[in-house]
Order: structure tokens, then sequence, then C-alpha cells
């Protein structure tokens, strides 16, 4: 009896009728078999895309906020300044308006004070050689005719008194002469001495080289002589 040809494993056809070639694997059986197909691992979807998305949310949250906070500075800002500057303007105004002529009337009084003062009282302070040289152009007057200038020359002289210029300036502000009357006894002198005419006697008294008198106290002289 003869036994019916085995089909051969290699050649052997799978369920749906196809060849199954040595080796590959048949997608019929099971998982886990051998034989079955190994699966694909699942892909992996990218983790970049939401971390774009996401970083670009948060970028356009924190535009949207800086803006807001802008906008509600300046709407702050603009009211503090229009409300301010009036205020200190108007102060500003109203006390310089208020304290200068106030200041500047009290500095005139002030000065006017003193001027009248200084007018009623002359030298309050008497200089460190003030009485010596006061008592020395009254010595002077008395010998001989002086002109204010001449007086004042004579006592600061390094060949006369040498005193100091602030006692002679005393001295001849508070010595008790009459300058006309000064100029007139000097102008007999040189009429009387000298037979000098007027005019000469004119050009003596005022010369910075003679008596030093003044204009009106040589016209004084010279229209009070006799002859």
């Amino acid at each position: 009896m003869s036994m019916p040809p085995q089909p051969d494993p290699q050649g052997a056809p799978n369920p749906q009728g196809t060849p199954n070639p040595q080796g590959a694997p048949d997608p019929s059986a099971p998982y886990g078999t051998a034989g079955a197909p190994v699966p694909d691992p699942p892909k992996k979807k990218g983790p970049g895309k939401w971390i774009a998305l996401g970083c670009g949310g948060c970028a356009l949250i924190v535009i949207v906020i800086v803006i807001i906070v802008i906008v509600l500075s300046a709407a702050g800002g603009g009211g503090d300044s229009a409300s301010d500057a009036p205020v200190a303007t108007v102060e500003s105004t109203a006390g310089s308006e208020s304290t200068a002529p106030e200041e500047t009337t009290e500095e005139a009084t002030t000065t006017e004070e003193a001027a009248e003062e200084s007018t009623e009282s002359g030298s309050s302070e008497v200089p460190e050689e003030g009485e010596n040289a006061l008592a020395s152009a009254e010595s002077y007057i008395e010998i001989m005719a002086f002109s204010k200038k001449g007086l004042y020359d004579q006592l600061t002289s390094e060949y006369g008194d040498q005193f100091p210029e602030d006692a002679a300036q005393y001295a001849v502000d508070n010595v008790e002469a009459d300058w006309n009357a000064e100029a007139l006894e000097a102008a007999k002198t040189y009429q009387s001495e000298m037979s000098m005419s007027k005019e000469a006697i004119r050009d003596q008294l005022t010369s910075e080289y003679g008596d030093q008198f003044t204009e009106e106290q040589a016209q004084y002289a010279i229209d009070h002589l006799d002859g």
C-alpha cells in the first residue's frame, strides 16, 4: 500500500493559499508565537510642536500685560502732572510777590537810616591817632591860613606830621575852621607882603602846588580883598 505524498513544510501553503517562504513571518500566526510578525514600534509624537505653541502663547500674554500696564501708567501719570503743575506755579509766584517787595523795602529803609545817622553824627569812630592829629590841625590853623586839602597834606606828609591818612582825615573833618575865611586871610597876605595881582592871587590860592583852595573859596577871597 503506498503512502500519500506529504506536503513539503518549506513549500506548504499558508491558510490564505500563498506559499510561505522559509523563514518569513506568518501574518496569520498569533502574536507571540513562532513565526508571528514583530509589530512596528508606535511612533512618538514630537514635543517640539507643543513647546513652540506654549512659548508663543506665553509671549503673547506677556505682551498684552505690558501694553495694559503702560496704558494705565500713562493715564495715571498724566492726571498727576496735570493736577500738580498749576499748584506749584501759583505757590511759587505768590511767594515771590509777597516776600520780594518787603525785603527790598526793609533794605532801603536800613540804608537810609544809616546814611542819616552818618550825616548827623559825622565820624562815630575816632582813629587811633585822630585826637592828636586834630590837636595838631588846630595849632596850624591858629598860626597861618590853610585850606582843607593843604592841611591834610601837612598832617600826612613825610616832611610834616606823618599822621596816618585816617587820622588826618578825621582831623580836617572835625577842626573848627571857616575855609572861606582861611582863603581870604591867605589872599591878604599875598597882596600885602608880595604885592600880587588878584589874578595871580587866584592862581596861587587854587594851585595844586600852592594853597589848594577850591575855586569857590578863592573867588570869595578875591571878592573881599581891599582895593
